[in-house]
């Protein structure tokens, strides 16, 4: 499985058939968009804004009765809860559970091996992902109609929609291409953890980041949980309520990696069609991996976006947390400067 995140995974324990492991995640600048891997350039900051807003969500949403894998942040005295770290840390310190191979072969992915593999301890291979509004770029509006989610309208509008109410779906976690899911099918690729119980649990966490989101001045748009299965528990897992996880507006501009996205899609269309022609192209052969069939390679960032970007998360998770970590002007500031550019 080729790996997209750009989060480096470290391991000081490993899990075992039966137990949890421990290890921890080491956000770096880099980015990721259309499922490529990492890209061309750095964002400084980026991955301590990140770590800033996943640590922050995990303590309040343990605090709200969730489990989670969440041990603490990682400073240069050991692990520690966020508010005790002297400057925005880069390391989250997580437990970890087992993640088999997925096999894959004719055409299809091996489910079933996967979890003889994983017995009780491990990865649930889903996202379960929410959305309360659809906004310019959302997968939804391909696959669904205005009305399959509530919605009173013939055909999308061509700017943002809310939601009269969340919707929830499953997607695949280590497919080489992002596969909805039926909750029937979801269900049999989460194995052994119940698929009602990861629905509530994303509902859950939905509401408490779209508070806090609200409390912030942001509008939460959608995101994602990962989860892990242990011994008939249910934890979350990965990174939660971030800039990259999740999609945020502030102002009515969006604050999240849809900017990168969009100025993709923007500035060099032939990159972006290139990806969708190899993921095409991939469903005839009998590999999972569409990247050596893309002829295309994506162009750097200019400095200007860089700094822009770079601004924009560091002052997002200043906003998001209430808590002033980056020297870095207002959001305000940083969000018209985006607006202004791209407008």
């Amino acid at each position: 499985m080729r790996m997209t995140s750009v989060k480096e995974f470290r391991i000081a324990e490993h899990a075992t058939g039966d137990q949890l492991g421990e290890g921890r995640f080491v956000f770096t600048d880099a980015y990721s968009v259309f499922d490529w891997g990492e890209m061309p350039d750095r964002i400084p900051r980026k991955g301590a804004s990140l770590c800033v807003m996943g640590a922050y969500n995990f303590e309040r949403l343990e605090a709200a009765g969730i489990p989670t894998h969440y041990q603490g942040v990682r400073t240069d005295t050991g692990m520690t809860s966020l508010a005790e770290a002297s400057v925005p840390p880069t390391e989250m310190g997580i437990e970890l559970t087992q993640v088999p191979e997925l096999p894959y072969s004719e055409s299809e992915y091996d489910y079933d091996a996967y979890h003889a593999a994983a017995g009780s301890n491990y990865l649930i291979p889903l996202e379960v992902v929410f959305r309360n509004s659809v906004p310019v770029g959302s997968s939804l509006r391909k696959r669904k109609s205005p009305a399959d989610v509530g919605l009173d309208l013939d055909q999308w509008p061509d700017s943002g929609v809310s939601l009269p109410e969340p919707v929830i779906e499953f997607s695949t976690k280590y497919e080489e291409q992002d596969r909805y899911l039926s909750r029937q099918e979801a269900a049999t690729v989460a194995g052994r953890a119940d698929i009602e119980k990861l629905s509530a649990i994303a509902t859950e966490v939905n509401r408490i980041i779209t508070d806090s989101a609200a409390s912030a001045g942001f509008s939460h748009e959608d995101g994602k949980i990962e989860c892990l299965y242990h011994d008939g528990e249910i934890k979350l897992a990965d990174v939660v309520g971030t800039f990259d996880e999740n999609r945020f507006a502030y102002d009515g501009q969006e604050v999240s990696k849809e900017i990168l996205r969009q100025h993709y899609k923007r500035d060099h269309p032939q990159w972006v069609t290139a990806v969708k022609t190899a993921k095409r192209q991939i469903r005839d052969r009998d590999t999972a991996d569409w990247h050596p069939l893309c002829e295309v390679t994506p162009m750097s960032l200019s400095s200007d976006l860089i700094r822009m970007v770079s601004d924009l998360y560091a002052a997002g998770a200043n906003t998001y947390t209430g808590q002033e970590r980056f020297d870095v002007p207002p959001l305000k500031d940083a969000v018209d400067a985006v607006r202004t550019t791209h407008s």
